[in-house]
């Protein structure tokens, strides 16, 4: 028997001209993906920041030109095992010190951490405070104001706190001047640069914020909730007794 085998015709091939465009399809398309992907990226990192500044810029005043507000906002940093706040933290204590010795705020609340019993920063703050001449009666302690988030937060709903002067250092400012304006207190915000000569500490705070910035942005979005309890009336009487 004869076993005959079927032919076909020769297989199709592409042109160079096919492939190259081909090619060109594909480049545009990973290069939209690129861009699309970059453009997410610079939405993501950079519009917290920008929302940041944006908003905050015309909230910013140094002792001399800030308007009163009944209470100044410190926020927490690093106190060593001695009570002894760091250089960071003491030049957020003295801006608020003169402050409150110019006539710009009545009472200052210090917010820190005391999460265990071996580090308390706010009875260091306040501590450092009376030790200068302010009234023990003036300076009222949030032992739970873990992050800025959560010192925002606390001022309003724990100290009943509807405006105030927030003090921290002149890169920390706009994020805490923006969170504490996004949860409902009329906020403004004076820095302190007094630690900038120490620009390696500086540097990497002001590269942080960005970081920190995104952070806040999830937390305001989402309302986290932080630690809170009931309400007290601290701040109240000591404003009502100045």
């Amino acid at each position: 028997m004869t076993l005959t085998q079927r032919t076909t015709g020769p297989s199709p091939t592409r042109s160079p001209g096919d492939r190259a465009t081909r090619r060109r399809r594909t480049g545009r398309r990973l290069a939209v993906a690129a861009a699309a992907l970059l453009g997410i990226s610079a939405l993501v990192i950079g519009g917290p920041t920008a929302f940041v500044q944006g908003t905050t810029a015309d909230k910013q005043y140094t002792v001399a030109s800030a308007p009163t507000r009944p209470v100044a906002l410190v926020l927490g940093a690093e106190i060593y095992p001695s009570g002894r706040p760091s250089p960071f933290l003491e030049g957020r204590l003295q801006t608020a010190l003169e402050l409150y010795q110019a006539g710009k705020v009545r009472v200052i609340l210090v917010s820190g951490d005391n999460s265990t019993q071996s580090y308390n920063e706010p009875d260091g703050m306040r501590n450092w405070l009376i030790r200068r001449g302010v009234p023990a009666s003036k300076v009222v302690a949030d032992y739970a104001g873990f992050d800025t988030y959560a010192s925002c937060v606390r001022a309003k709903e724990i100290f009943g706190v509807n405006a105030l002067t927030v003090v921290s250092q002149q890169y920390h400012v706009p994020r805490a001047l923006a969170t504490c304006r996004a949860v409902g207190i009329d906020a403004i915000g004076v820095g302190d640069t007094s630690v900038r000569p120490d620009s390696r500490t500086w540097q990497w705070g002001e590269f942080r914020e960005v970081g920190a910035n995104i952070k806040m942005a999830i937390d305001v979005l989402t309302q986290r909730r932080p630690t809170l309890g009931p309400r007290e009336t601290s701040v109240d009487e000591a404003l009502a007794a100045s």
